[in-house]
């Protein structure tokens, strides 16, 4: 009967040692991060590439025929006639 009081004890022990929660621990809160004061300013950046020529627009609309014009003078009698040039002869 001792023995079947000690093995009790020992199963007893094992069993409330095995059902044991562990204590709770408190998990820390999230780190709140607060920017600081600005720095200096940066140097200035390069000059951008040149972009793409643009396509070429539509040929525009033929524009309106003008007024027809006012009749010219009439000439006083003289006629001039203008003779061609007289051709050189050819060098052999």
């Amino acid at each position: 009967m001792n023995r079947l009081i000690v093995v009790a004890a020992i199963a007893a022990a094992f069993g409330l040692t095995a059902c044991q929660q562990p204590a709770p621990t408190a998990t820390p809160g999230p780190t709140v991060v607060v920017p600081g004061p600005a720095g200096p300013q940066g140097e200035a950046g390069d000059q951008g590439n040149t972009g793409n020529t643009g396509n070429t627009g539509d040929t525009g609309d033929t524009g309106q025929t003008g007024d027809t014009g006012a009749t010219g003078a009439t000439g006083d009698g003289t006629t001039v006639i203008v003779e061609p040039a007289t051709p050189e002869p050819e060098q052999q």
